[in-house]
């Protein structure tokens, strides 16, 4: 592909890319509870999908270090909607679980972002959602091949 036109979808790739994370995580932030961050809600979502999950299991998924997982959870506690459950098997390994109040704010809040989402969708067809989504899971993988240590120029 010529030089120009590399330039000029990177451009087009660089503008779109940022319209659409700045707009749609404001839209997506104003579903959420008014002192729940995106982390937060996020790791929510983790905890809530999985039957079983730690800390560090949360580090990995989120490529942060587990103290800044820890200091997330830590708030999540404090707040009533993260519990810790220590295995009885083996007492170091501890879970984390969604408490009453976490399933409830989770649930709520799944339920006004995805009336939003659906509010975006709604304006495509079918065959450019499944193609949208397919092009959007390629590039998620895409960016998960990459290493940072092969960013630099050589």
């Amino acid at each position: 592909m010529e030089e120009e036109r590399i330039k000029e979808l990177i451009n087009r790739y660089t503008q779109v890319s940022f319209i659409v994370a700045k707009r749609a995580g404001a839209l997506i932030k104003g579903q959420m509870a008014n002192d729940l961050t995106d982390d937060q809600f996020y790791i929510l979502r983790h905890i809530h999908r999985s039957s079983k999950i730690t800390s560090t299991e949360l580090a990995e998924i989120f490529e942060v270090k587990k103290s800044a997982i820890t200091a997330i959870i830590n708030r999540l506690v404090d707040k009533g909607l993260v519990e810790r459950k220590r295995d009885p098997a083996d007492r170091r390994i501890v879970y984390l679980s969604l408490s009453k109040t976490g399933s409830e704010l989770f649930a709520k809040t799944e339920k006004k972002i995805n009336r939003l989402v659906a509010m975006f969708l709604k304006n495509l067809e079918a065959d450019e959602i499944e193609a949208f989504l397919h092009t959007y899971e390629k590039l998620s993988d895409i960016l998960l091949d990459i290493k940072e240590d092969n960013l630099e120029e050589k």
